[in-house]
């Protein structure tokens, strides 16, 4: 009885070896297939395997045949190709707000869609270990939470913490929850993955606007039985527009502002404004652009690493307020510039 019901798995255990064992590298003969299935309890004739190799073929997956010695065989056109499947394990490898753990966990998982000898370079090729990683184990369930209640068009309640200072602890740091532990609750829009972190922007009733929220740096997230629909005073939101007008993810008030880069600052600004945007030459050389974005420390410290290739033309209270934050900088090295000894 054992014996039929394997022979009746024959034709799925085929479809198994060929997808795990095999690409167009590592082809197998029939005779290895047949070994293959001997492993798993299935006896087969030569006859019967190209009669299962024709039918899975009619089911629509590709399996290449080319001759050497002998007939040899590989599944081709997988979902994914090698190149892509590296690119999403690296993109996990790279992501700082997943735990090395988790990392591990998913590109295990990608790896799993290769063949196998694929997987085994896949994993060899791909490096986890002393990256710069979250502490969170929790967040990738607080990422499918917060698009559970996005799905739901409901609200959201968590506990949000920040890391400080602690000479009392073993590393000197700690973590501290804000508003002593309280519960927030927030109308989440969108997910956003931005300067190599997840971000929640919702809602925030607390500030009557827009917030942002590090997925990782939030605990106990729960799906409310609140709707989130319209808020007082909340804006449309739009995703797209939103990424080009935040810097950093830092919230605040949207400004209209008009800047000068030196021409080898175009690729840069394009990067971050994107190519829609109208550029104008600017008299005395350089170029122009007049954008939405949000002004605060974020934005004014991308702009101070630019020395004098980029400057603030409008509005002038902006222009100002950069200036005060470089005359503070240079207050910390004193007059002769070599600031305080250690």
């Amino acid at each position: 009885m054992e014996k039929a019901r394997n022979q009746r798995l024959k034709l799925l255990y085929l479809r198994k070896i060929l997808l795990e064992q095999t690409d167009e590298d590592h082809p197998i003969t029939v005779a290895r297939m047949i070994a293959e299935l001997e492993k798993a309890g299935i006896h087969a004739q030569r006859k019967s395997i190209y009669a299962d190799l024709a039918d899975l073929r009619r089911f629509g997956m590709d399996i290449v045949s080319r001759r050497s010695r002998t007939m040899e065989y590989f599944a081709a056109n997988r979902t994914f190709e090698l190149p892509e499947l590296k690119l999403l394990a690296d993109a996990v490898a790279c992501s700082k707000f997943l735990t090395e753990k988790k990392s591990g966990q998913l590109i295990a998982k990608i790896s799993g869609l290769a063949s196998g000898p694929q997987a085994a370079a896949l994993r060899r090729q791909v490096f986890v270990c002393g990256r710069v990683k979250t502490q969170n184990e929790k967040i990738y369930y607080n990422v499918d939470t917060i698009h559970q209640a996005i799905a739901q068009g409901r609200a959201v309640s968590f506990r949000y913490f920040a890391y400080c200072v602690d000479w009392d602890a073993p590393q000197h740091w700690t973590k501290r929850y804000r508003r002593g532990g309280e519960t927030h609750v927030a109308f989440p829009y969108t997910l956003a993955w931005t300067n190599e972190n997840y971000y929640m922007t919702a809602y925030y009733e607390k500030y009557g606007g827009i917030s942002n929220f590090r997925v990782d740096k939030m605990e106990d997230v729960t799906v409310l039985d609140e709707a989130a629909g319209p808020r007082p005073g909340s804006v449309r939101f739009d995703p797209a527009v939103y990424s080009k007008e935040a810097f950093g993810m830092f919230s605040g008030r949207v400004e209209r502002m008009t800047l000068r880069f030196d021409d080898s600052l175009i690729g840069v600004v394009l990067d971050r404004f994107g190519g829609e945007i109208e550029i104008r030459r600017a008299a005395g050389g350089g170029f122009l652009v007049t954008v939405d974005a949000i002004a605060g420390p974020t934005l004014l410290g991308w702009l101070f690493g630019f020395g004098e290739k980029a400057k603030i033309v409008a509005p002038k209270g902006l222009a100002e307020q950069f200036c005060s934050l470089a005359r503070e900088s240079l207050a910390q090295y004193g007059e002769n510039g070599k600031g305080e000894d250690q």
